[in-house]
């Protein structure tokens, strides 16, 4: 019986390399001369840290960009609100690895209610679904593709 999985995992590496080329394109800008701001990455979190508010605007900015040229999706990015005091601003970004729960569940009514013969199944951070043949599977993937999930989703372990 074929199946696939749906995750959503992102490259850690890859992020790891993009807030190292966004540390680097900072220490040259003209606007960040004299400024004290750098991005912090510690097991799936980005901390940015500068002197003001509207400086950590421009290193979200540059973070997207670095990202996405290294083909990480931003949908994967869960910014928090920056926290700011008289001399110093931060902001964390959490980079969402896994389905979770809730969207697991909406990924399975979706595919139960679009009539396919196929069956889907949360397996932890991750979605199976099976079918009698790889054309209702197809279905199942344009289906799932057509819709936005607030994260990345790949579609892996697609064994017939």
């Amino acid at each position: 019986m074929p199946t696939f999985d749906v995750v959503a995992e992102v490259d850690l590496q890859e992020v790891r390399n993009a807030v190292d080329q966004a540390n680097r394109e900072i220490g040259t800008r003209f606007d960040f001369k004299g400024v004290k701001a750098h991005f912090e990455l510690a097991d799936a979190q980005v901390r940015l840290e500068a002197e003001q508010e509207f400086q950590l605007q421009q290193m979200m900015d540059i973070l997207r960009q670095k990202l996405a040229k290294r083909r990480v999706d931003v949908a994967c990015l869960e910014v928090a609100d920056p926290v700011t005091t008289l001399n110093a601003a931060r902001q964390e970004v959490r980079i969402k690895q896994g389905v979770d729960t809730e969207t697991a569940k909406r990924m399975v009514k979706a595919i139960k209610g679009s009539k396919l013969k196929v069956q889907a199944q949360i397996q932890g951070e991750q979605v199976r679904v099976s079918g009698k043949s790889r054309d209702d599977l197809q279905g199942a993937i344009a289906l799932l593709r057509e819709s936005d999930w607030q994260l990345p989703v790949q579609f892996t372990n697609f064994r017939d």
